[in-house]
């Protein structure tokens, strides 16, 4: 009786050390991958992505988009209001429940 006891306490013991030390290991690869350094084919691709935003917030839209692509956005636009009805399309729809 004693000894099932102890058998039962340590399994409850090993599972409990088992999650500690599996959440510990975690973290410490969290904290280990955000303080190395990127290697260089992520860091382009982050380079890329920040400058492409910072030129897409100053253009105040797409970057190097033409007047055709505003003519394509435009009649696409078009197209979906006669097949879908009125209302903008440029935002998202509000919705109401009652």
């Amino acid at each position: 009786m004693i000894l099932r006891q102890i058998l039962r306490l340590s399994s409850l013991f090993r599972s409990a050390v088992s999650i500690h030390a599996r959440r510990n290991i975690g973290l410490s690869a969290i904290v280990f991958n955000k303080t190395k350094e990127l290697d260089p084919v992520q860091k382009l691709f982050l380079d890329k992505i920040r400058e492409y935003n910072t030129k897409s917030k100053q253009a105040g839209g797409p970057v190097d988009a033409g007047p055709s692509f505003q003519k394509d956005i435009d009649e696409s636009l078009a197209r979906l209001q006669r097949a879908y009805g009125e209302g903008d399309l440029t935002k998202f729809p509000e919705f109401k429940f009652e």
